[in-house]
């Protein structure tokens, strides 16, 4: 089984290239250190599987996957992130992930995702598939609330972004990495159907979201 490591960590790929050396049957094809360096790979060495982290430079591990899913529907795409929020399972999910692991998981819980996988299965590890049990069992969300396919916090970064502030003054504003509000962003675009953030923030404002400008907290 071939596989594509894509990690902005150097000491994490060793790690997880030090683990695939001792299982049989698997071999490195490559590593990737940046979001972009991962779909080319993944075109350039058509690997069985890849192991993607969310928190990528440039383009983020979800739209990394988006891409290798949509071109190159032959590769399965393994998420292994440190992250545990519904909305980033959601979005790797969305995105064409097959699998879904935190970096935390012992190499044999590794190794049986990406198994079933190479597989043609889906495989989310035992503490995401509780996840998706308690979504798909938590009560619907009411009808009237806007935008419901988007996560409470998604839903005030894009109300913030209605209301005309830049991702530095909405990181402030919420205490959050501009990156993290990159990564949000990007999840929130193509829930909504809209190309950029100026599409969006014409949705949000008719939906009635934005109103008075609110300025950032020190």
């Amino acid at each position: 089984m071939r596989v594509l490591i894509a990690d902005d960590h150097a000491l994490f790929r060793y790690g997880l290239r030090a683990m695939l050396a001792s299982e049989e049957g698997f071999e490195v094809a490559g590593e990737a250190a940046t979001g972009e360096e991962a779909v080319r790979l993944a075109a350039e060495l058509q690997p069985d599987i890849v192991l993607m982290d969310v928190q990528m430079p440039g383009i983020n591990g979800i739209e990394a996957t988006r891409r290798i899913a949509r071109d190159h529907p032959r590769v399965g795409v393994v998420v292994v992130t440190m992250f545990e929020e519904d909305d980033s399972v959601f979005a790797a999910m969305r995105a064409g992930a097959r699998g879904y692991v935190l970096k935390g998981a012992d190499a044999d819980e590794v190794i049986k995702v990406m198994r079933a996988v190479a597989g043609g299965e889906a495989h989310f590890g035992p503490d995401i598939a509780r996840r998706l049990m308690g979504f798909f069992s938590a009560p619907e969300a009411a009808p009237s609330q806007t935008f419901p396919q988007l996560t409470d916090r998604e839903r005030e970064v894009l109300d913030l972004l209605a209301r005309g502030m830049s991702n530095g003054e909405i990181a402030r504003h919420l205490y959050l990495s501009q990156k993290t509000v990159r990564n949000h962003l990007s999840n929130i675009f193509p829930k909504l159907r809209v190309a950029d953030r100026a599409q969006a923030i014409i949705l949000a404002r008719d939906a009635g979201l934005g109103g008075a400008p609110t300025p950032p907290r020190p």
